[in-house]
C-alpha cells in the first residue's frame, strides 16, 4: 500500500506538469472505484489547476471551481503521458489537458479514489478529523502527548491512527519505534516526554529520508516517472522478521498487531 513518502513523491512528480494547466476532459474507463466517482467530478473540465496539495495520503487538485480528490488506495499509481496514449488494463481515469498532456489513474484493485468537492477541504468527511503532517510544526511531543493522555492502547496502533497523527503506515511506524527504542505494544499513555521527543524527531527524520530517496518500493507502487524508490533497502525492521537486529545482532521477533505485521527488536525496543 502507498505510503505518506510514496504519495508525496507522487505529488511532487505530477505537480510540475499540471500546475497552470488548463483542463480540457475528464475521461471515466470505470467509475467503480473504492467509491463511485460522481458525475460531478467533470466540473473540473475547463478548470484551471492552481496547486497539487497532499493532505495525509489524499491528493488535492485545486481550481477555483474546487477540489478533485485523489486517493491511491493499495495500488494505485498516477502517471503523466501524452494525450491519445492508449488505454491499459486498469487504465480508469485521464485528466486531459489542453497542452497535449494527461494524467491517467491506474487502480488494479480499484480501493482508490477520484471525487470532486466545493466547499473548503476541511468540511470534507474524509479530511475534516484528520491529525496533524508528521512533517509539519504542529506535530511535537507536547501534541502527542496530549493526544495519548489516559490511552492504553500500544503505541505502534496509536501512531497509526489518522486521528492522532496522519501519514504514519505500517512500514515507518515499524521504523520509527525501532530507531526510538520503543516497543511496539508499550502502553502509549505511560510513554514519557523525553521518549516521545525522540520518537517525533525519528518519525520525521524517517519520513523525510524516504521522501528524499523517491518513496519505498513495493510491488504495486513506482514512481510518478516510473521508476522505483530505494529506500526500501534501508529498513531496519519492517519485513525482515526472523533476521538479525541491525544494531545488536538479536533475532527480530515478528508478531500482529491490530492486524498487522510487526517486527522488532526485544533487546534494542525493551518495554
Amino acid at each position: 500500500m502507498p505510503e505518506l513518502p510514496e504519495v508525496e513523491v507522487t505529488r511532487q512528480g505530477i505537480s510540475p506538469y499540471l500546475i497552470e494547466q488548463t483542463v480540457s476532459e475528464l475521461i471515466i474507463r470505470n467509475s467503480s472505484l473504492r467509491w463511485p466517482v460522481p458525475d460531478v467530478a467533470q466540473n473540473i473540465v475547463g478548470q484551471r489547476i492552481n496547486n497539487v496539495r497532499r493532505r495525509a495520503k489524499y491528493l488535492l487538485i485545486d481550481t477555483h471551481a474546487g477540489i478533485t480528490i485523489v486517493h491511491l488506495g493499495m495500488s494505485g499509481s498516477l502517471r503523466i503521458l501524452p494525450r491519445n496514449t492508449p488505454a491499459e488494463k486498469h487504465d480508469h481515469i485521464d485528466l486531459v489537458l489542453e497542452n497535449g498532456r494527461m494524467l491517467r489513474f491506474n487502480d488494479p484493485r480499484r480501493f482508490g479514489a477520484w471525487l470532486w468537492y466545493e466547499l473548503p477541504e476541511d468540511a470534507h468527511p474524509l479530511l475534516s478529523k484528520l491529525g496533524p503532517e508528521p512533517l509539519g510544526a504542529n506535530f511535537t511531543p507536547q501534541q502527542l502527548q496530549a493526544a495519548l493522555k489516559g490511552k492504553k492502547k500500544a503505541i505502534k496502533l496509536c501512531l497509526m491512527d489518522n486521528h492522532i497523527v496522519v501519514g504514519v503506515g505500517n512500514i515507518y511506524a515499524n521504523e520509527a519505534l525501532f530507531a526510538a527504542g520503543i516497543h511496539p505494544q508499550a502502553e502509549a499513555g505511560n510513554i514519557d516526554i523525553e521518549r516521545l521527543t525522540v520518537l517525533v524527531t525519528e518519525v520525521k527524520q524517517i519520513l523525510a529520508h524516504a521522501i528524499k530517496q523517491g518513496g519505498t518500493t513495493l510491488k504495486d507502487f513506482t514512481n510518478a516517472d516510473g521508476k522505483p524508490g530505494y529506500f526500501a533497502q534501508k529498513l531496519h525492521v519492517y519485513g525482515r522478521g526472523g533476521e538479525s537486529c541491525t544494531q545488536c545482532g538479536n533475532l527480530l521477533s515478528e508478531i500482529k498487531l491490530g492486524q498487522r505485521t510487526t517486527v522488532f527488536c526485544g533487546l534494542c525496543q525493551q518495554r
